[in-house]
């Protein structure tokens, strides 16, 4: 692995801040939250410019409402909330152990890292970054070599906001973000695939880091038998759609029930023309990143194809490779053991899976590992509250998609292969606070009773402590 010196040593800088300053009051946390929120508000047209022109095109209107609004959102959460979460905690003290006194002192890490993946750049380094600054800590963020002109600006607005012991930004590709990785951070968090993941956390290992992973996986989006059935494939291809499904929570794959799938595939080709009339010259759509993940969208569709199955166009126009454009398409008759059902699809193509009854359709999301979100619609409460039950998945939006994500007060995570640990909001202030137990002795207390030699009186008070 190559040495990269200079992150090195503003790593070490950073280390030995933290150290010399380990608690910074609220005052010099809730300034380095404004002045992230100052970079964001006072540079949001330039960022969203940087951002469409690493994507080739994504609206501006796209990176304000899914970028800008809730990094801006969860900036001010944090300024409100911000000094309560701090407070040491009084908690119950044993009866045994009264008039001494318990308490959870929140403190901050040290020196948190922040490895961004380039499908939402900003949103995705300022979410975690508003917890850790919040927590009192200091962070490394590594941006995502996807995002090149981004990546420069946002280290730019960095670099002229912050000291370089607060904040600093890492840029490079896949052998800087492994030595990145490597770093002895007090706390590393990692958004990106689950086969990185894997490297990420065997890098952190080897410094006990602990690690919070956002990944990704195949989120289903349940359409049930009492669905308002219109609205239902609206909002699931407006959250497929949006970012040209490069979104980590999207839709992957949808189950309807099995008479209604025809009513599916009529119904998306009508959402879809409202929502992207003219797709192949609608500035609204975006572009898929690179080449390299154009081409892999192009093959898993090829593939499905290959083995049997149905590839329904939902636009008149094609793939444009020169543009790096992928019109929207659905996939029916879809075999289990192809590419598109196993990998997270992450772009416009969305597998169309029908079932029986609903014991089916929690029975192939139960079948699959867990998903990073779920999304079910139904207008009937009881469906809701079965698939609520019987399913496990990071975060649900119901009767609607994406929308958890957005809500300060949620927590946004994965389980299992989608994810490890959680942030946002009061949650990402504990994943980056040590929340120290302390105990406070009284002067008068009956400890001294409790010591060699175990004699008469010892055994006595041993028998009450184990009534």
């Amino acid at each position: 692995m190559r040495e990269v010196p200079a992150m090195s040593t503003v790593f070490n800088a950073m280390h030995a801040a933290s150290r010399h300053d380990q608690s910074p009051d609220w005052a010099i946390r809730a300034d380095r939250l404004r002045r992230l929120k100052a970079l964001v508000r006072d540079n949001h047209d330039g960022i969203a410019a940087a951002i469409s022109a690493d994507f080739t095109n994504r609206p501006r209107q796209e990176t304000a409402l899914l970028e800008v609004f809730p990094s801006i959102s969860g900036i001010d959460d944090a300024l409100r909330h911000g000094k309560r979460w701090a407070r040491v905690r009084r908690v119950k003290t044993g009866l045994w152990f009264k008039p001494g006194k318990s308490r959870l002192v929140p403190q901050p890490l040290g020196v948190i890292g922040i490895v961004v993946p380039w499908n939402y750049p900003l949103y995705l380094t300022i979410g975690p970054l508003t917890g850790a600054l919040a927590a009192g800590n200091r962070a490394m963020v590594k941006l995502s070599e996807y995002t090149p002109r981004f990546s420069e600006l946002f280290a730019q607005l960095v670099q002229a906001a912050f000291a370089p012991d607060e904040v600093a930004v890492v840029n490079g590709d896949a052998e800087v973000a492994a030595a990145f990785s490597a770093l002895p951070f007090d706390h590393l968090l990692f958004t990106g695939s689950t086969s990185v993941g894997h490297h990420v956390m065997k890098a952190a290992a080897a410094n006990l880091t602990p690690v919070t992973l956002e990944l990704g996986g195949k989120s289903p989006a349940i359409i049930g038998p009492g669905a308002d059935f219109e609205r239902a494939v609206e909002r699931i291809l407006v959250g497929k759609l949006l970012n040209a499904g490069q979104t980590c929570i999207a839709p992957d794959y949808v189950l309807v029930p099995a008479d209604q799938r025809d009513r599916l595939v009529d119904t998306a080709r009508r959402v879809v023309s409202r929502l992207y009339p003219d797709i192949a010259r609608n500035p609204d759509y975006t572009s898929i990143i690179s080449a390299r993940h154009f081409d892999r969208l192009v093959s898993l569709v090829d593939a499905a194809q290959a083995a049997g199955a149905r590839v329904v166009p939902l636009t008149d126009a094609g793939p444009d490779a020169a543009a790096r454009q992928l019109p929207p398409v659905l996939l029916t008759d879809v075999p289990d053991d192809v590419r598109a059902m196993q990998e997270e699809i992450f772009g416009p193509v969305l597998p169309v899976v029908t079932y029986r009854n609903l014991d089916d359709a929690i029975g192939f999301v139960n079948s699959r590992p867990r998903p990073l979100a779920l999304y079910v619609f139904d207008k009937g409460g009881d469906v809701v509250d079965r698939v609520m039950r019987q399913t496990v998945a990071g975060g649900v939006t119901v009767n609607d998609t994406l929308f958890h994500i957005a809500q300060d007060d949620l927590p946004f995570g994965g389980v299992g292969p989608s994810g490890m640990g959680d942030y946002h909001g009061e949650a990402g202030f504990k994943t980056f606070s040590k929340f120290k137990p302390v105990f406070y002795q009284a002067g008068l207390n009956g400890a001294g009773l409790l010591k060699p030699p175990y004699g008469k009186r010892f055994e006595s008070m041993l028998k009450m402590l184990l009534r």
